[in-house]
């Protein structure tokens, strides 16, 4: 059975903050402009296609968010962010809240990571994304590479 996703909600706010500390190279302005987006009203789907900012949390048993997915729209959809707390790993709590996105959009899905970063890229693998790129110097720790999931090949 796979973890619980669910939209995030207004009182999220704290613990999501928390759990960008656990990325090497957060956005916090992007979060912040997520975060004023989350509303009271809370969307029967995960993705709405109307929405910019998609944000997506995978609660623990008291529903207290302990990894969450930021993902930003356009002519494709772009993976900013995702973070799950250390004590949570290996729970397919990643799986679930990539798969929660990529399964609700008809559009492609993006996201860039480290060169090195073989955890991320194995996950990412694993659900589906493809390499379609290089960047010389895309994070601060060297080159990235951009993945991508098509929804029209899975």
């Amino acid at each position: 059975m796979s973890p619980p996703v669910r939209p995030a909600r207004p009182d999220d706010r704290a613990a999501i903050r928390t759990l960008q500390q656990q990325l090497d190279e957060p956005s916090p302005t992007l979060l912040q402009a997520a975060l004023d987006g989350v509303s009271t009203d809370y969307p029967s789907t995960l993705v709405d296609p109307q929405e910019t900012w998609r944000l997506v949390v995978t609660p623990d048993e008291t529903g207290e968010p302990v990894g969450y997915l930021l993902a930003v729209g356009g002519s494709a959809t772009h993976i900013a962010e995702l973070a799950v707390d250390p004590a949570y790993r290996r729970q397919n709590r990643a799986t679930a809240l990539l798969e929660s996105v990529c399964e609700a959009t008809h559009q492609p899905v993006t996201v860039c990571v480290a060169v090195d970063n073989e955890p991320a890229r194995l996950l990412y693998k694993q659900v589906g994304f493809t390499e379609v790129g290089r960047r010389t110097e895309q994070f601060n720790s060297g080159d990235g590479l951009t993945l991508r999931y098509d929804p029209d090949n899975q």
